[in-house]
């Protein structure tokens, strides 16, 4: 069965690049626009991973996480944090919040398919 990854950005170019990379290497991609809908994917779906974008309408990709780790039921999703600012105090929010870790955008493809593979293992599996 093929690894799930929810995409979670509210701009389409990062979502179609990402989920393009990750399609590629056999992995099942979920997408989402907004932090509500990153919610209700999660409980929906019960992704393995999710790249989540730090700013987004309805809810903030922290708030976002702070509901997930508040639930136990989801409190061990691995969650890869997106940003286009590096900031150390995002950085601290978010670690505290139970974010796993950051990638700054923008990132390149084998970057993200060597840290899904380091956290998931391969993604064409049966």
């Amino acid at each position: 069965m093929a690894k799930k990854i929810l995409v979670v950005d509210d701009e389409p170019f990062i979502v179609r690049s990402l989920t393009f990379v990750l399609k590629k290497q056999g992995y099942k991609t979920i997408t989402a626009t907004d932090g509500e809908e990153a919610l209700a994917k999660i409980q929906e779906e019960k992704p393995d991973l999710v790249f989540l974008d730090v700013m987004m309408p309805k809810k903030t990709g922290f708030e976002v996480c702070q509901e997930v780790r508040a639930n136990p039921e989801m409190g061990d999703l691995y969650i890869i944090m997106l940003t286009a600012r590096g900031q150390e105090a995002d950085r601290e929010r978010g670690l505290r919040l139970g974010v796993n870790e950051f990638m700054t955008k923008p990132f390149s493809p084998s970057k993200i398919i060597e840290r899904v593979k380091a956290v998931l293992g391969g993604g064409k599996q049966t």
